[in-house]
């Protein structure tokens, strides 16, 4: 394979640097014979959704060439790296595809019966069965479990957790015993205490989030991934809820509030990235749609661009443009830090060191 050479400044610093990708690493110092395919503007480590779907469609599951061409989309909008938050579907020959996003796995969602969308999540009968469900899926996925922490319960007719307390500790510990993180859906509020304080590592959505669970999370570093262009459509979820008063005035209030509590958690120090939720409701690509969400909910551009770039890489384990870094890159010709629009339209895309855009 023939090496690249590209020149450009490197985020998130501000000086121009060379760098060389030789066999899918990146390289900082020079390699001989090395073709230039960027020369000038602004390089960016590959963009990461981090709560996406893949094998999802508004339908409920789709076939693996379908679950192929969501990865691609997500590709051709720069995303380059997937965290797949729950797919009723086996993607893992996915990740032997070169010309497809990095895919990290979390198994199928683990959900109670009746408690969640039909099809798509692994039902447990017993709630004591979730540690069990729990290794399961942990050896299922790529060292993440996602568990459904709260959903409409008709009885009640509103949100309500799924879990005790007790059996999310235990849980927890299994997941993490087994080299697993673990993350939940989550929108209401009565089921965010539990789940953090059973130590779990991050919280989907979060819409209920108060005050003190939000400095919990923070002191403990729990992650958020607000999913900010899905919680614009729970208006629309609760003007369907019409059987449900309740549950739909909940979900327009938790509506009301996203912003204000994604900015309250920026402002404690809770670390935030950039999740879709694409697949059912959300069309796969908008990543650039979500970094600018967090812009306007209080992130500043920089920090909205880490959400969707290096921070989150660096979250899950990958690092940014370094020496033997994997060789995800976007290069710009003008400063996306300056305008978030300018993430839209990369002039080359290299994943895994090879130029597919």
């Amino acid at each position: 394979m023939t090496a690249l050479h590209l020149r450009g400044v490197v985020l998130p610093g501000h000086d121009e640097r060379d760098l060389w990708i030789v066999n899918g690493r990146v390289r900082t110092t020079p390699v001989p014979g090395a073709e230039t395919v960027v020369d000038g503007g602004y390089l960016l480590p590959g963009l990461v959704d981090a709560h996406c779907h893949i094998g999802i469609g508004p339908e409920g599951p789709v076939d693996l060439d379908t679950a192929a061409a969501q990865a691609e989309v997500d590709r051709d909008s720069g995303a380059l790296l997937l965290r797949d938050c729950g797919s009723p579907i086996d993607t893992s020959s996915l990740q032997t595809r070169l010309d497809l996003p990095r895919i990290v796995r979390a198994g199928r969602h683990i959900s109670r019966p009746k408690r969640y969308i039909p099809h798509l999540g692994a039902d447990v009968g017993d709630p004591e069965q979730l540690p069990a469900a729990v290794a399961e899926q942990a050896a299922n996925g790529d060292g993440w479990v996602k568990l459904v922490g709260d959903w409409i319960d008709r009885d009640r007719g509103d949100l309500a957790p799924l879990w005790s307390d007790e059996i999310l500790v235990e849980a927890i510990a299994v997941a993490h015993a087994a080299g697993a993180r673990v993350t939940a859906h989550v929108f209401g509020e009565e089921a965010l205490p539990g789940l953090v304080n059973a130590g779990i590592d991050c919280i989907e959505h979060g819409t209920g989030l108060t005050e003190d669970v939000i400095a919990e999370m923070a002191r403990r570093g729990t992650a958020l991934v607000p999913t900010l262009i899905n919680i614009e459509n729970f208006p629309g979820i609760a003007a369907k809820a019409t059987k449900y008063p309740a549950y739909a005035g909940h979900m327009v209030d938790l509506h009301a509030r996203a912003g204000a509590m994604v900015a309250a958690a920026v402002e404690a120090g809770v670390p935030v990235y950039a999740g879709t939720d694409a697949g059912g409701g959300i069309a796969h690509g908008r990543v650039v749609d979500e970094i600018a969400a967090l812009h306007r909910a209080g992130m500043s551009a920089e920090d909205a661009i880490a959400a969707g770039s290096w921070g989150a890489r660096s979250w899950l384990g990958w690092s940014a443009l370094d020496e033997g870094s994997a060789a995800d890159v976007l290069a710009f010709d003008a400063d996306p830090r300056k305008d978030l629009e300018v993430l839209r339209s990369p002039k080359r895309i290299i994943l895994r060191g090879r130029i597919v855009g």
